[in-house]
């Protein structure tokens, strides 16, 4: 780490930059994920400083930590035009926006719009979601706003794709950084599984905020085929329900995956672990997982945070074939089944577990593929960006 700040220093000016986003202590992908870029942005690069206007719903009562510098209340559109103020008198160079619809108020996520039209500084959009369609809803607000971004971030080439062809972007302003993971030192699988009392058993998992969106009684289902076969299989459904759907809906789901698992007399083969996970302790459970499995629902999903760790933990993976799983499982680094159809998952799972050495040039082209999507890489890509986009406003 210390050869590559001399290197940066050399080669860089330190960049100050603001990021739009949710935060943690808030449950929630996005808010991780700006954690751990704007982490992995200060300790490796010199003279870096990122901070957080963070994306905030006062009911929460969420205390941030410093590095958030102004909160906007979600549903109130004043409050947008607030943090428009306040980003134009800060000393920061660059904004990010991380754009996610459910973030933001407004029928559409639209009050995000007044903010962005109003800030004077060099503006970058991550687009986390691309609708299909830029002429309504959804599609419409986020048209909106990209015209007023230097550059947009993108996570899969097909992103490329579709903001070129349908949203009418720039492609030379579009950039391809992946989704970031943590660096995972790997040891004996086996070694994870005691660890967690889990000896001696097939560990089937995935690890999310809980949604009927992701597809999990399709695992449930395809349980009663494998464990004909294999009956020391175990499914472990690890993380708590969504805040946003706890709060409509509160358990209704997960009560659902559990009268599933008991009505298919699999009590024996479902663990589930109702637990917010810390990154440490999301690791240590990746480790102890044998196929990691995403049968979400939604075909247009282009980012999948949980996919991604999985993917640079080194595992075999199992997916529907929503964007993101496509490409990240593209060329042998997963196995791509239909969505909704618990068969092809039994099969996915019944032919990795018959054919050791499948499972194990799989999990190799994964982790080799990981390696490039560690934070550190991440965040000098986006440091890398950054400049350029500097450098046509005539530098820092």
């Amino acid at each position: 780490m210390g050869k590559l700040k001399k290197a940066l220093r050399k080669k860089f000016r330190g960049v100050d930059s603001i990021f739009i986003s949710s935060f943690i202590p808030r449950k929630c992908g996005i808010a991780t994920y700006t954690r751990d870029l704007t982490s992995a942005l200060d300790l490796i690069i010199p003279h870096c400083e990122s901070r957080i206007v963070a994306m905030n719903k006062p009911e929460d009562g969420i205390d941030y930590p410093p590095k958030v510098i102004f909160e906007i209340n979600q549903h109130d559109a004043n409050s947008y035009k607030k943090a428009a103020r306040h980003i134009n008198k800060s000393r920061a160079d660059v904004v990010v926006l991380e754009h996610e619809f459910g973030l933001y108020g407004g029928m559409f996520g639209e009050y995000i719009n007044e903010l962005v039209k109003l800030i004077k500084k060099p503006l970058i959009i991550t687009a986390h979601t691309i609708p299909d369609d830029p002429g309504k809803g959804y599609g419409a607000a986020l048209k909106d706003i990209i015209e007023f971004a230097d550059n947009i971030i993108v996570m899969m080439p097909e992103s490329i794709r579709k903001l070129a062809r349908k949203y009418n972007y720039p492609e030379e302003n579009i950039e391809l950084i992946p989704h970031g993971v943590p660096y995972i030192l790997m040891g004996p699988i086996e070694r994870y599984k005691e660890e967690k009392g889990l000896e001696d058993k097939i560990i089937l998992g995935n690890i999310n905020l809980l949604s009927d969106v992701k597809g999990l009684e399709y695992i449930i289902e395809a349980l009663e085929l494998i464990k004909k076969q294999f009956p020391d299989v175990l499914y472990l459904i690890i993380g708590q329900t969504h805040p946003v759907v706890m709060k409509v809906d509160g358990e209704k789901y997960r009560n659902f995956l559990k009268k599933k698992t008991e009505e298919l007399g699999l009590e024996e083969n479902v663990k589930f672990i109702n637990k917010y996970m810390s990154l440490d302790e999301l690791v240590r459970w990746l480790k102890a997982i044998d196929i990691y499995i995403t049968p979400y629902l939604d075909p247009q999903q282009s980012a999948s945070g949980a996919l991604a760790y999985a993917i640079g933990a080194g595992k075999a993976c199992i997916s529907t074939p929503y964007i993101y799983a496509k490409e990240i499982l593209a060329d042998g680094r997963g196995v791509i089944v239909p969505f909704r159809n618990s068969r092809a998952i039994a099969d996915a799972v019944v032919d990795m577990c018959k054919n050791p050495e499948k499972k194990l040039r799989i999990e190799r082209e994964a982790l080799e593929f990981g390696k490039l999507m560690t934070w550190p890489n991440v965040a000098l890509q986006h440091f890398q960006l950054f400049n350029r986009v500097l450098g046509k406003h005539g530098g820092v």
